[in-house]
Parts: structure tokens; C-alpha cells; sequence
């Protein structure tokens, strides 16, 4: 699926890995959960890189994505998160958020999380499923609702798209 693909299902609400529509994009539930609760900020609209942006729509990226990290640290209770941007592989803007846990294998806990084996990161057992992963979207949704309504972005939150 094409980045303007996703994003076009998200406009339409037809993606179900969807976490909330933020000011500078979406927030999602990664394609795998190999760290439980890795998501991701899309940017929308559909932008190469990071550097592309204006300074407001930049900081905007930057502080929804940290929002987004804080909203997972408080749901999974991780150990801290890691957060990167990329865009090597799916060539537009991107912020992926992962939980870091203290069971982490410990060869693995000081690598990046793309450093992972691809056994381990795309294992059948670690695909996103509703059934396995619906209850910590939800959470993830209202802790990040509150959190951005804390930090008084709740009335611009559409203003933006």
C-alpha cells in the first residue's frame, strides 16, 4: 500500500489501526507489535521529509509525536520509549514511537528496534489483531485525548488539516 493509500484510508476512517487524527497527521497502531504498543505519527498531508515543513507545521510533527510517546508510556508502562524518523524504506514522513520494555531479550534491549531480527519483528504472533490489540488502542486513544487536552491543543486539533 502507497503512503497516499493509507493516508487516504484514514481520511476515510476505513483504517482500523487508527489511534486519533492529530494537528500534523495520524496516529496509528503499528502493522506489528512486537514491542506492545509501537505506533506511529503519519503526516498528513503527505510531505517527503521532516525538512520540508515550515517551522510551525515542524514543530507541530515534533510535538505530536512526543505527545504520542507519552500517551504509550503511560498505557504500556514501558521502561521509556524510542522514537525515530526514517522515511528510507516508505519515503514520506513518519515518526515511529516504540515502548521499550525491561523483558527485553538483552542483546536486543540496547538496539534500535529495527535492529530486531525480521523473525522476531514480523512474527505471525505479533501482527496487529483487533482482538489482541483493540483495548490498548482505546486506552491509547483517551491517554492521548487527556494528554492533549491537558496541554490545551484540544480546541486546534482539526484546525490544522
Amino acid at each position: 500500500m502507497t503512503p497516499a493509500e493509507r493516508l487516504q484510508e484514514l481520511i476515510d476512517g476505513k483504517n482500523p489501526k487508527m489511534i486519533l487524527r492529530m494537528r500534523s497527521g495520524f496516529a496509528v497502531l503499528a502493522d506489528n507489535q512486537f514491542l506492545p504498543g509501537y505506533a506511529l505519527l503519519l503526516a498528513y498531508p503527505e510531505i517527503e521529509q521532516l525538512n520540508e515543513l515550515d517551522a510551525k507545521r515542524r514543530f507541530l510533527f515534533l510535538e505530536d509525536m512526543a505527545l504520542l510517546g507519552e500517551a504509550v508510556q503511560r498505557v504500556t508502562e514501558c521502561r521509556r520509549v524510542n522514537y525515530a524518523l526514517y522515511g528510507n524504506v516508505d519515503p514520506f514522513l513518519h515518526a515511529h514511537v516504540w515502548p521499550r520494555y525491561e523483558w527485553e531479550v538483552p542483546e536486543y534491549a540496547t538496539i534500535p528496534p529495527l535492529s530486531y531480527p525480521e523473525e522476531i519483528r514480523y512474527h505471525e504472533d505479533t501482527l496487529w489483531d483487533p482482538e489482541l490489540h483493540g483495548e490498548t488502542q482505546d486506552q491509547l486513544r483517551r491517554v492521548l485525548l487527556s494528554i492533549i487536552e491537558d496541554h490545551g491543543h484540544l480546541e486546534t486539533m482539526h484546525h490544522y488539516h
